[in-house]
C-alpha cells in the first residue's frame, strides 16, 4: 500500500472517532518517518530491536528465549517455540540456535519483572 492510501486510512479512522488527535498525529508521523529511504534508518531500527531483546522471566519454559522474542516481536511466544521445534526437527539447527540465544541474550532485569 502506498503512503497516501495509508494516510487516507488513518484520516478515515480519525474522522470515525477510532483515533484521537494525538494518536492520529503520532501514527502519521511514524508513517512518514518510515517512508524516508535510507539504510541507516533501517539498520538503527534493527539494532534497537536487538538491544531490547531480553530473556523473559515471566514467560519461560526453559531459558525464556521464546518469551523474550515474543515480547520484542509482538508475536505469541508459542509461535516462537513452534518455530524452534520445527527448525530442530527439519534442519537440526533450532536447538543450537536456542542454546546460543540462551547463552548470549541477557536475562530480563528484576525491575521489569512483575
Amino acid at each position: 500500500m502506498i503512503i497516501s492510501e495509508e494516510i487516507q486510512r488513518l484520516h478515515d479512522l480519525h474522522m470515525a472517532g477510532a483515533l484521537s488527535d494525538a494518536e492520529f498525529a503520532q501514527a502519521k508521523a511514524r508513517l512518514l518517518d518510515g517512508a524516508r529511504p535510507g539504510p541507516a534508518g533501517a539498520a538503527s531500527d534493527l539494532s534497537q530491536e536487538f538491544s531490547r531483546l531480553r530473556r523473559s522471566r515471566r514467560d519461560r519454559w526453559l531459558g525464556g528465549v521464546c518469551g523474550g522474542l515474543g515480547q520484542v516481536s509482538g508475536m505469541e511466544s508459542w509461535i516462537w517455540r513452534l518455530v524452534f521445534v520445527l527448525f530442530t526437527c527439519s534442519f537440526g539447527f533450532g536447538a543450537v540456535l536456542y542454546i546460543l540465544l540462551w547463552i548470549f541474550v541477557p536475562d530480563e532485569e528484576m525491575g521489569n519483572y512483575q
